[in-house]
């Protein structure tokens, strides 16, 4: 028996005995696949709701940043209560800064329990990282103040509180922080109303517009997912557009849903960046994976289209499982009627990638599952999800590595059936190897923060840490694997 099929079916056997009715009827209302996968359906709205931008901050000091409850208009017609930095809206602010600047945010925490940001992707000192057990109160006030000293990427915030961040994340919480440098800037790539920001979620939303958030057992060990996605905070957007080149900033901020992206059958695009900036080359694809935390970063030339309009769409896939991927939908739809813009050439060489060295030491990290529930109490801190049979546990560092070395680390997920975004704070990283058939993808060659761990693949990645000092994280990005426990703590001494 799978360890995935011993969960559902102690899950739909027993849970009554453990948690009641309710969650039993909540496991059965999914669609089941037949090695017992719990999947949401996604179900497309009307798109009659103009895609909204996130205002950007360029360069803030001191800004106010208040994690609070407010209403939003998610569905067209309905206001939703949700968590938020912006008010009336989940379209959070968009950070840019420039490299060589310094950064800094007064955060007040107004959510209602502990909270506290991650700037993830960002290489900052560990007192500015938004660690799981630095948290500040309700009611309490941070100041983040770090400098930027990285290359150009689209990276990201959001909480990070153990035991409470899939909720706070999936209720609002995330918005995009981006870095700019003299490097990008020189390519002339597209901007201003020609560059899209872009972040993805799916939410679980009521018959009165109340967003949902009540893992079940199975649930916890899949991964929340809802059957609404939502572009920048809304459902079923639109966005009229020029039969010109776009560049399209994505983040996928979904607890645990993956997306195949796509522009339907016939189309292509062109990859520039993943998680932490430029590629070396252009990478001309049709399709790209993108798991929860990653982004990439992407040309799309509306002149291919000759209807007039697009979808950028989730495309049926096979990895990271079976149930995830069998579904193609739709995300956002484009109306081509703007008169065309002036024309982009696209350099056949985006960035340098600095070479490693060569590692002094490698460490390996299984990506496992316990079949029993012995021993555990409520739904959430279950601690199913472990990383080398251990247990997310604040008093004990479980990797020491020192300042300015280079190691592998290798994520076995070989006799797993879970797919993990494995995501590291820190430190970039550049993915040196894959098992089975995909290999390393394209959005993968450049750096990178978080990379999918499929169902049977080992995935190695190598990396220099920098010179922060402090306590780290390596976690699943599934949020709700890393609120079970799926995370581990490392010491850069």
């Amino acid at each position: 028996m799978k360890r995935r099929q011993f969960i559902y079916r102690l899950g739909v056997g027993s849970v009554t005995a453990v948690a009641g009715a309710n969650v039993l009827q909540s496991c059965m209302k999914h669609d089941m696949s037949p090695d017992g996968q719990a999947y949401v359906s996604v179900v497309e709205p009307p798109f009659s709701q103009p895609l909204s931008i996130a205002k950007s901050v360029v360069n803030p000091a001191n800004y106010p940043l208040v994690a609070r409850q407010t209403l939003a208009p998610v569905i067209k017609d309905k206001n939703t209560s949700v968590l938020s930095f912006t008010s009336n809206s989940i379209a959070n602010p968009l950070f840019r800064v420039d490299k060589g600047k310094q950064f800094s945010a007064q955060y007040t925490n107004q959510t209602g329990g502990k909270s506290n940001i991650h700037w993830h992707g960002l290489i900052i000192p560990a007192a500015m990282d938004g660690h799981p057990e630095a948290t500040i109160p309700n009611g309490g006030s941070f100041q983040f103040t770090f400098p930027v000293n990285q290359r150009a990427g689209t990276y990201w915030y959001h909480p990070h509180p153990h035991g409470a961040t899939a909720r706070q994340a999936y209720m609002g919480l995330a918005g995009m922080f981006i870095v700019q440098d003299e490097e990008e800037q020189q390519l002339g790539l597209p901007a201003g109303e020609y560059e899209l920001p872009l972040i993805l979620s799916d939410k679980r939303i009521s018959a009165d517009g109340a967003l949902q958030y009540n893992p079940s057992m199975e649930e916890v060990m899949t991964g929340f997912m809802g059957e609404t996605v939502l572009v920048n905070g809304v459902a079923g957007p639109y966005h009229e557009v020029a039969p010109t080149v776009y560049r399209m900033r994505i983040l996928n901020a979904s607890n645990a849903r993956i997306y195949n992206l796509g522009f339907g059958t016939g189309s292509s695009f062109t990859l520039i960046g993943g998680d932490g900036g430029l590629l070396d080359t252009p990478q001309k694809v049709s399709q790209v994976l993108l798991s929860p935390g990653e982004r990439v970063d992407l040309l799309v030339d509306f002149s291919q289209f000759s209807q007039g309009k697009a979808f950028l769409r989730s495309e049926p896939f096979n990895e990271g499982g079976q149930a995830q991927g069998r579904q193609a939908f739709n995300l956002l739809s484009f109306g081509i009627t703007k008169s065309a813009g002036s024309g982009f050439n696209l350099p056949t060489t985006l960035s340098t990638l600095t070479p490693l060295p060569a590692a002094t030491n490698t460490r390996t990290f299984t990506l496992d599952m316990m079949e029993t529930m012995a021993g555990h109490g409520s739904m959430g801190s279950m601690g199913m999800h472990r990383i080398n049979q251990k247990v997310y546990d604040p008093a004990r560092v479980d990797e020491v590595v020192k300042k300015g070395d280079t190691e592998v680390w290798v994520f076995d997920n070989s006799k797993g059936d879970e797919p993990h975004p494995m995501h590291l704070h820190g430190v970039q990283f550049r993915v040196i190897g894959r098992t089975g058939q995909r290999g390393v993808q394209p959005h993968e060659r450049g750096w990178k923060d978080t990379v999918l761990v499929a169902p049977g693949e080992i995935v190695k990645i190598q990396m220099t840490f920098a010179d922060h000092a402090g306590r780290f994280v390596v976690h699943c990005h599934n949020l709700e694997h890393e609120d079970d426990g799926m995370m581990l703590q490392f010491e850069i001494k």
